[in-house]
């Protein structure tokens, strides 16, 4: 299994949001705007940032 990073920011709110978007943003261990991780990019992530993908930039790290 390859180990490939990815980095993920968070530009907009969560608040207001359909329910379990916010959940899916503090389960990323994002939870303010301009906020950045570095995770590993597992099916488990990936399924998560396709659900806020519009509140979020995602960039892969070499």
């Amino acid at each position: 299994m390859s180990d490939k990073k990815i980095r993920i920011t968070q530009v907009a709110s969560g608040f207001g949001r359909k329910p379990g978007q916010k959940e899916n943003l503090v389960g990323l261990g994002l939870n303010k705007i301009g906020r950045s991780v570095e995770v590993v990019a597992t099916p488990d992530v990936l399924g998560k940032v396709n659900k806020v993908k519009h509140l979020l930039k995602v960039e892969e790290l070499g």
